[in-house]
């Protein structure tokens, strides 16, 4: 088979994730599938609603406890499966990404790359080494040069020997439901897919940059004042085009684009439910929660052509929790739509 980069960046690779059983992961996937289409009438939820309340009376405050820890997480379930896998929990010290290849490497394929969308972090890692060979750098140092461009002096490796100044404490919630420090890990074995720590002034720098450079060519009447983005329009536009055979686990309109969940435009009928363009990624690690919302601005010709508002046009949304399973994509899109609403209130 032929495993491209473009497969690799839309997780339509074949590579597993944490998980090595190929029935859990078909498993996993035919739950989600039917969580998306609920059959429950109303009378019968009302029904099993009526019977726990009866059941947890006596034990209410421990169950309310409880609740309160799942609410904080996006589907408790599948995401507390996802940590019990071994492998977040590594701490073998590896001294790049290519040595870092080995732990996955030997493995099957779990599907015909481009058959099937199959999130994975292994296939990040694949990639930064792809990035280190074709770079001829090592990928840590390629990142941190490209950081350095971009001002976000705050995105370091999250390198647990190394002092970093204004380092957050990670936490969990343990069976108990009571928070306590999150396990020590080494995450070198995976820079790309989940290694780097930062600020959310940082990944509002980033969402800014890339912002600005898909809308940096529709604006055409700036005298040449307006410098180059720091990527093309063209190539941003196409990472925010969804690609088929994808899915996204936590966005219900979403579809995976490359190396971004993106909800495209769309309104079927007249009076009913907007749908705005936006791009977004959720980020979860030991101990950690992370979200990042790019909503672009809709940007009439009027505006573009009197050169009166230069980009970047929308609103950014970043969040970063230093506590691990919390859901944030709802809630940066909220954020995002109440800025929204509040600048065309103006």
């Amino acid at each position: 088979v032929a495993i491209t980069t473009r497969l690799l960046v839309s997780h339509l690779s074949g590579i597993r994730h944490y998980e090595k059983d190929i029935t859990k992961v078909k498993e996993e996937k035919e739950k989600a599938n039917r969580a998306l289409k609920p059959t429950t009438t109303y009378q019968d939820k009302k029904q099993k609603e009526d019977k726990e309340i009866e059941k947890t009376d006596s034990v209410k405050p421990r169950k309310e406890q409880e609740g309160e820890v799942k609410s904080r997480s996006s589907k408790p379930g599948r995401r507390d499966k996802e940590f019990e896998q071994e492998e977040y929990y590594l701490k073998e010290k590896f001294e790049g990404v290519i040595e870092s290849l080995k732990i996955f490497k030997n493995d099957p394929l779990f599907f015909k790359p481009g058959d099937q969308f199959l999130y994975s972090t292994y296939g990040f890692t694949l990639l930064s080494a792809v990035v280190e060979r074709v770079s001829g750098q090592k990928f840590t140092d390629y990142m941190l040069k490209m950081f350095r461009d971009l001002d976000m002096l705050s995105t370091v490796l999250d390198d647990n020997e190394a002092m970093i100044y204004n380092r957050a404490r990670c936490y969990v919630y343990n069976k108990k439901g009571r928070l306590v420090n999150a396990p020590y890990v080494d995450n070198s074995y995976k820079w790309a897919g989940g290694g780097f720590l930062s600020s959310v002034g940082d990944l509002l720098k980033f969402g800014n940059a890339l912002l600005y450079s898909y809308q940096a060519g529709q604006f055409k009447n700036t005298n040449s004042k307006l410098l180059p983005g720091y990527l093309k329009p063209d190539t941003v536009a196409m990472m925010w085009t969804p690609v088929p055979k994808t899915e996204v686990s936590w966005d219900r309109d979403g579809k995976y684009a490359m190396a971004w969940a993106v909800v495209e435009k769309k309104q079927q009928c007249g009076c009913c439910r907007q749908q705005r363009h936006y791009a977004s990624h959720t980020g979860g690690a030991v101990g950690a929660s992370s979200v990042l919302l790019i909503l672009p601005e809709e940007l009439d010709s009027e505006a573009i052509d009197s050169g009166l508002v230069a980009p970047p046009r929308g609103v950014i949304v970043s969040i970063i929790c230093n506590m691990q399973s919390v859901s944030l994509s709802s809630t940066a899109l909220k954020i995002a739509r109440e800025f929204d609403k509040e600048k065309w209130a103006q």
